[in-house]
């Protein structure tokens, strides 16, 4: 039986158990018309199939390391007891950039679950559950970033009323040494 719960930290290590895979086949490729000056296609192509694993950059163990975690939430899901999906929304914190300085929105941080139960409707609770949380708050709009490798994240997004609204295909060239990554970032207002 599937359940969902509010959790607070003391679930973080079970909550980085659950595996934070993208099965990549294909990526959203930018076409610049006239070097941008004309606009900017995303056109989706097929690569070579390949797993990228998020998990490794994503830690809930290490959020209070980094960040005050006090405006945040956090929920999960779970297969009796088994963590299956979480996702964390963060809020009004000083240092996440993300945030942009904005006190009336909020960033869905982290959205994950396990591959043996996506497609069963998982992934639209949580984020059902983010979405009513921050709507609960009294904010506005809600950020979410991904990336091009991630179609099937774009397409979940889009599927749940958000628009496309900005991309930077340099934004993890400095931090992570990534050229070939382009950054998606989504708005829901709400």
């Amino acid at each position: 039986m599937i359940t969902y719960r509010e959790i607070d930290e003391s679930y973080f290590e079970e909550y980085d158990k659950i595996p934070m895979l993208v099965h990549v086949e294909s990526i959203l490729r930018l076409e610049k018309v006239d070097n941008g000056l004309g606009g900017i296609l995303l056109k989706e192509v097929p690569v070579k199939e390949h797993i990228k694993d998020l998990g490794k950059y994503e830690k809930a163990t290490e959020y209070t390391k980094d960040f005050d975690i006090t405006n945040w939430a956090f929920f999960m899901a779970f297969d009796y007891e088994l963590p299956i999906g979480a996702a964390t929304i963060a809020s009004k914190t000083e240092n996440v950039n993300m945030l942009d300085g904005r006190a009336d929105m909020t960033v869905l941080w982290d959205i994950r679950v396990d591959d043996r139960y996506k497609k069963q409707g998982i992934g639209t609770e949580l984020f059902t559950k983010a979405v009513s949380w921050s709507k609960s708050k009294g904010f506005k709009q809600m950020k979410i970033e991904c990336q091009n490798n991630n179609v099937p994240a774009c397409r979940f997004y889009h599927k749940h009323g958000a628009v496309l609204g900005k991309l930077d295909e340099y934004a993890y060239y400095k931090a992570m040494d990534i050229r070939d990554e382009v950054q998606l970032i989504w708005y829901l207002d709400l």
